[in-house]
């Protein structure tokens, strides 16, 4: 894609409508829900000016003392809004107009704001989406980081053609208000062996390229050895240029580039379903929550300055431990998980955000992730001694399929039934 030239300014939107509220199911989950209040507006008061002569040499304001992270947090989750459908996803635009945008899994994205939903979707593109089974569909979406100046925007789903091909395409909304079907354009389409184990998470990197979780081709155990094989691009995390290109491009510092025995869009590997990732805003630094198979769920981490190539160990190993063979396996060359859990405390990890608001300061810099089958939300980090921890915060009795960020750094928890919720610090 060229490069866009000047634009004209986008006309004011059509005032929102909102869908009539949905009734809370009647059965109470262990999470504490606490519907959102509207804050008043302060009434504008006129001041006078009045010339002030000081009698005393001014002191500065005491410094105030920080709130210190609370490890683990109590916290609450605050109902936000509800889709008649399954969600996937809720992301931001970066465009300053506080909107929150949900994808459902049929394949359409919508559009929270006010405290409403408008009744028109930001895109409707439930024709092209397989979603029939229970782990394909519209999967995710980034915004490009000039979003504002092009109406660019990405998208992942599972194809209708081609038995389920990923799909990765850029639409484009040109008054930054509705985008247009038409405009979309595939940049990347991966063949899938089966139905489940896609990924399907897109990020944008502080690098500005676009990063693609991938399955690692789904049945079980990888049968045909996918997440280990370079020639693949199935159990990988991938790195592309998109902005001012038609389709993508390689960036030169990618870790395969050159190889005749790897495709270079690999930037790690060895990964078995990294169904959610995300970058900390603040350091840049990668975590991968890599679903597991039968015994242990996992969380990979990928420090800023990585030059990238890491082998994450799937289907050798099943997070720390021998998967195949099950006995006397080499770990040598891969890197190990900063965190696992076993099977039964949980069986489908759902990886989230470092929490970087400012509504919250006593859960700053701490990693929030879930647990698809038991519905926990746990906290991780790293102490001063560099040794990792994690604690569960709470039972929510949700499905939780995703957590999402908003533009100012806060975050949202999506129940896969349709519920948003905020994820907020107890008193």
């Amino acid at each position: 894609m060229a490069a866009c030239q000047g634009r004209t300014p986008a006309p004011t939107p059509a005032p929102v409508e909102t869908l009539p509220a949905v009734p809370t199911p009647s059965s109470t989950p262990t999470a504490t829900l606490v519907a959102a209040t509207p804050v008043p507006k302060t009434p504008a008061v006129t001041i006078a000016a009045t010339t002030l002569v000081p009698t005393t040499v001014p002191t500065s304001s005491p410094t105030p003392t920080p709130i210190p992270v609370v490890f683990p947090p109590r916290i609450s989750l605050q109902a936000v809004t509800t889709l008649p459908e399954a969600i996937t996803y809720l992301t931001h635009a970066g465009d300053g107009s506080g909107r929150l945008f949900v994808v459902a899994k049929s394949g359409s994205i919508w559009v929270v704001e006010d405290g409403g939903i408008r009744r028109t979707p930001f895109l409707d593109i439930t024709q092209l989406v397989d979603s029939a089974a229970s782990e394909r569909g519209l999967l995710s979406m980034a915004f490009s980081p000039d979003f504002v100046d092009t109406g660019v925007f990405y998208v992942n789903y599972s194809s209708k053609e081609g038995d389920g091909a990923t799909v990765t395409a850029r639409y484009r909304a040109e008054d930054l208000q509705v985008a247009d079907p038409a405009s979309g354009v595939d940049i990347l389409r991966i063949d899938q062996p089966a139905a489940n184990h896609n990924g399907g998470q897109l990020q944008f990197g502080r690098d500005g390229y676009l990063y693609i979780g991938m399955g690692d081709g789904g049945a079980a155990g990888d049968p045909w050895d996918n997440a280990e094989n370079l020639e693949s691009l199935l159990g990988k995390m991938l790195r592309i240029k998109v902005t001012g290109e038609t389709t993508y491009a390689i960036p030169a510092a990618n870790p395969f580039l050159g190889r005749e025995d790897a495709r270079p869009e690999i930037w790690a590997y060895g990964l078995r379903n990294p169904w959610r990732f995300s970058f900390d805003r603040a350091t840049g630094d990668l975590y991968i929550a890599d679903v597991g198979q039968n015994k242990w769920e996992e969380i990979d981490f990928q420090p800023a300055d990585s030059p990238g190539g890491e082998h994450y160990g799937w289907n050798t190993l099943e997070g720390s431990h021998c998967y195949d063979p099950p006995e006397g396996c080499d770990a040598s060359g891969k890197v190990p998980p900063v965190w696992e859990y076993q099977h039964p405390e949980g069986c489908s990890i759902t990886g989230g955000y470092v929490y970087r608001g400012r509504q919250f300061p006593q859960m700053r810099g701490l990693y929030f992730y879930a647990d698809f089958c038991s519905g926990r939300i746990s906290v991780l980090r790293r102490d001063e001694s560099g040794v990792w921890q994690s604690q569960s915060a709470l039972d929510s009795g949700l499905n939780i399929a995703s957590f999402g960020e908003d533009e100012a750094g806060e975050l949202y928890v999506l129940d896969l039934d349709g519920e948003v919720f905020r994820l907020a610090a107890s008193e």
